[in-house]
């Protein structure tokens, strides 16, 4: 299998070509999706890392390390975060896009590097209304990320919605029925993107799905996905695509989200056990395109990804690592920031976060448990990293900035770095690394990452 890296150059010089092409109204060209050719020959490049964010410090991290790699990076949204209404970013799919691609074109990142996926799409955030109403909204929302460019699609509808049974589970051949429902609605928003050039959307399924940002309590273990389960799935997906005339969909369904033993809470981490996921694992053989997705890979080892990647868990998804990771970036520069910077001007990064999170519980309170104590730790550290929600505001932004320039303004001192940085202090020494607030902030998330290009390296 050739390189991704040339097969890379030789997607922009198909794509330059195509462009040169005049396009009617009419016209539709469909290139391969880079994911397919990834994940198709796994003894090259065994997998990819989903990058779940929507943080900006984040998301330049990441197309930085992209642009010097030159591989392709992978950022996903949910559909919580992002959606027609809005989400709790506040931007619609098309919005989102855009953000991504805006902070490409000012880190010279080149787009065609950038896949973006759309993360537990379908009635998630309408699961308060009837089956009707929710789906009519479902159909909705999956049109407009296939509209903006979004080529890997997750159709989750496992969830049970308010016309649905209370007392009984909810079988898998509704959750397969409605996920048919929302393929052939992606389906439709493709076939209408005419005079355009766009690689084919390719889609994820399943219904063990863990709960998006790590679990809300200390567990006492994870069950793996059980392999009757799994070809359930598998299986009735299949007899509901035919069902709907559509068995052709299976080429375009590329992995199946399974729950491989992995999770994370405010101060634990359940680290992927290869022999209780042996038996799940080896029958992913009688499924020969299929390759699982694994989410809650977050604060898994490096050895222990790539186990998961070897084992065929292929799509490593990964989110609150990467701003827990950020938020420890920042909390060392803002306690250098104590140190060079006189009280009256310095940006008080720590603080601020703490009194706008206090300020507005919402997105934390119900996360958190225990005494006071407890709670005011896990709303600093916890591995659920609810911070993430307040990184946005208006007042830690303002902080945030402030905290950038007053650090560069003034310069850290090599031995202050080495006490409150000390992995950036090593690559500073050596020249790999500038000692500049946004470089430092950058390679700290950066260190998540590599975890991750570890695990899905040959």
């Amino acid at each position: 299998m050739e390189s991704i890296s040339i097969w890379i150059l030789n997607m922009r010089s198909k794509e330059k070509r195509l462009m040169n092409l005049r396009l009617s109204d009419k016209d539709l060209v469909a290139m391969e999706n880079i994911l397919k050719q990834i994940l198709k020959g796994r003894g090259f490049f065994n997998g990819i890392a989903s990058y779940c964010t929507a943080n900006t410090l984040v998301i330049e991290a990441l197309l930085q390390n992209a642009k010097n790699t030159q591989k392709p990076v992978l950022i996903e949204a949910t559909a919580n975060q992002v959606n027609q209404y809005g989400g709790y970013t506040g931007m619609t799919p098309q919005e989102f896009a855009d953000f991504v691609y805006h902070i490409a074109d000012q880190m010279g990142c080149n787009r065609s590097l950038i896949i973006l996926g759309g993360d537990h799409l379908g009635p998630l955030t309408f699961k308060s209304h009837p089956e009707e109403e929710a789906m009519e909204k479902a159909k909705v929302l999956v049109r407009e990320y296939v509209k903006a460019g979004f080529t890997k699609i997750h159709l989750d509808t496992s969830m049970k919605l308010a016309s649905d049974a209370k007392e009984e589970p909810l079988s898998t051949k509704t959750i397969a029925k409605r996920g048919a429902v929302l393929y052939q609605a992606c389906m439709d928003a493709f076939s209408q993107m005419r005079g355009k050039v766009i690689q084919k959307p390719v889609f994820v399924i399943g219904s063990e799905v863990p709960i998006p940002g790590g679990a809300t309590e200390e567990e006492e273990g994870i069950s793996v996905t059980k392999i009757t389960d799994f070809v359930d799935t598998v299986e009735t997906y299949k007899e509901v695509f035919k069902e709907h005339r559509i068995s052709q969909a299976w080429e375009n369904i590329i992995a199946v989200v399974v729950q491989p033993g992995v999770e994370f809470g405010d101060s634990q981490v359940f680290y992927y056990n290869r022999e209780e996921a042996k038996g799940l694992c080896h029958s992913l053989k009688d499924y020969p395109t299929l390759v699982f997705e694994g989410h809650s890979t977050d604060y898994q080892t490096k050895e222990k990804l790539k186990e998961m990647v070897e084992d065929g868990i292929a799509i490593l998804k990964v989110g609150p690592a990467l701003t827990f990771r950020l938020r420890e970036a920042l909390f060392s520069l803002s306690l250098m920031e104590k140190e060079l910077i006189s009280k009256e001007k310095q940006a008080c990064f720590i603080e601020v976060l703490e009194e706008v999170m206090l300020a507005e519980p919402e997105n934390w309170i119900n996360h958190y448990h225990g005494n006071e104590e407890e709670i005011a730790l896990a709303r600093k550290y916890s591995y659920s990293d609810r911070c993430r929600y307040y990184l946005t505001n208006p007042r830690v932004q303002e902080a945030i900035q402030i905290l950038l320039r007053n650090i560069d303004h003034v310069g850290i001192p090599l031995n202050l770095l080495h006490q409150y940085m000390p992995n950036q202090y090593e690559k500073v020494v050596r020249g790999q690394l500038k000692n500049h607030a946004k470089q430092l902030v950058y390679d700290a998330v950066l260190e998540v990452v590599s975890t991750y290009e570890y695990a899905v390296r040959n």
